[in-house]
């Protein structure tokens, strides 16, 4: 197939702000994880499908299969305001010193809230 270009797993932006390895990363409408830390306006790849440990707003409770959001900073099981990036694939607790989760990304263009 000569029209074949990429799994499309992993994408190359260019960072409108500095981003850390490991944070998430809201991409016009793609949501993903940064591979390594990516300097403002320099290239960086993203990964757009997997399973991660992001933060996550913390006294709030998730149960597995919960859908989850990406409201700026952190993730949410509020779908309010915020964009849908993926599901939790482990129950979390809600204490505020509970501000990890684990989503797995869906990997799909998302519609950005406003």
């Amino acid at each position: 197939m000569q029209n074949y270009i990429a799994p499309g797993d992993a994408l190359t932006i260019t960072a409108a702000a500095d981003i850390a390895s490991g944070d998430g990363v809201l991409f016009g409408s793609l949501f993903g994880v940064a591979t390594g830390d990516i300097a403002t306006g320099a290239e960086g790849v993203i990964n757009v499908t997997g399973v991660y440990d992001l933060p996550k707003v913390a006294n709030q409770a998730w149960t597995a299969g919960a859908l989850i959001y990406w409201s700026a900073a952190a993730c949410t099981n509020v779908a309010s305001t915020n964009t849908l990036i993926g599901v939790a694939v482990l129950a979390v607790g809600g204490t505020a010193g509970e501000t990890v989760g684990r989503v797995r990304l869906n990997g799909a263009g998302v519609a950005v809230a406003t």
